[in-house]
């Protein structure tokens, strides 16, 4: 049995879309989200938390929106920023770095461009083979660097997996979503324009869940 470590009942929805229905369930926990400038400490670290808790394999995920422009801002500090400043005020910031004309603007490039990124954070307790490891190097070397209940190393192994998903920040279209999906747009549509089906044919969590399914499939 897998635990994904969520309020979010969707999230466990689009999980079972990529692995067995009734291997997944909900987890409740609020486990302490650590400060950090990347999103893999920050799963990390929850995984670690949730699997002492629960005593069961876990998944943990964190993502953000980063914004080219903004030096990466605001990151995985995206749902506060949300809280505090808004949407749209985030939206301004972004485009308020492009001066790129409108119907010259390519999402691929220009200060607005932004992205989408998720990690997934996977641990049961058991240690992972090096190879094949569908994270790039720093990351693995950030998921072979465990921390134990005092910050040390040595302690709980967790196997990362990254999705992303690239576009532009744009002023606000559409009605559905939720969050910044209304200022984001992809290959000329915001996430708020999409469907459910179309949003999570292109989630960077989609894309995420993806390589952690074809991984686990073989644990």
């Amino acid at each position: 049995m897998l635990r994904y470590v969520t309020t979010n009942s969707g999230k466990v929805r689009e999980a079972r879309e990529y692995l067995d229905d009734g291997s997944v369930t909900q987890l409740e926990f609020d486990y302490a989200e650590v400060q950090a400038p990347t999103l893999e400490p920050i799963a990390a670290r929850g995984a670690r938390e949730a699997y002492r808790h629960a005593d069961e394999p876990v998944l943990v995920d964190d993502a953000g929106l980063f914004v080219d422009g903004l030096d990466g801002f605001p990151g995985p500090y995206s749902a506060y920023v949300e809280e505090t400043l808004g949407t749209e005020r985030v939206g301004e910031l972004a485009r308020g770095t492009d001066t790129t004309p409108r119907d010259e603007a390519d999402e691929a490039t220009g200060p607005a461009r932004a992205a989408f990124r998720c990690v997934l954070a996977y641990c049961d307790g058991d240690p992972f083979d090096a190879s094949p490891d569908p994270v790039d190097r720093g990351d693995r070397a950030a998921a072979a660097a465990a921390d134990d209940e005092n910050g040390a190393a040595g302690g709980l192994p967790v196997k990362l997996f990254e999705g992303v998903v690239r576009g532009r920040i744009v002023e606000p279209r559409g009605d559905g979503g939720f969050g910044y999906d209304p200022i984001f747009e992809h290959d000329g549509t915001t996430l708020a324009e999409m469907n459910a089906e179309e949003k999570n044919a292109i989630s960077h969590r989609g894309r995420a869940l993806a390589k952690f399914a074809e991984w686990y499939a073989t644990r």
